[in-house]
């Protein structure tokens, strides 16, 4: 069974930041790419970064690009996003999930949420 744990979330002002952070167990971590989605409450899931298993490259949704950085230790199993100059519209639930981009579609694949909520 898929056990990914987010951790991290919280309220905090628009301009501010948050470290969100995910573990993983039961699966081999270093061989899949990790993504992180986030859904806004009454919205469609969205996909926001990816990364590959050896950590290079990275991707973002064009939203967050130069504010949130994604990256992975696949010793210590662990998933990162790295939330700078926060907005409003980044509050939601957000998930880390095994796989690519595609992952936002497949719910089996994330794990517990983490939620941010930003004020303005």
């Amino acid at each position: 069974q898929l056990q990914l744990v987010a951790s991290g979330g919280a309220l905090v002002q628009a301009g501010g930041s948050l470290r969100l952070t995910c573990t993983a167990k039961t699966f081999p971590f270093s061989n899949y790419p990790m993504t992180w989605v986030r859904q806004a409450p009454g919205q469609e899931p969205e996909w926001v970064a990816t990364i590959n298993p050896s950590s290079h490259p990275t991707w973002t949704t064009d939203s967050v690009k130069g504010r949130f950085t994604i990256s992975r230790d696949n010793t210590a199993l662990t998933l990162t996003l790295q939330m700078n100059d926060l907005k409003p519209e980044d509050t939601g639930l957000y998930y880390c999930a095994r796989g690519g981009r595609d992952v936002v579609r497949d719910r089996l694949s994330w794990g517990s949420g983490t939620q941010v909520v930003v004020s303005s």
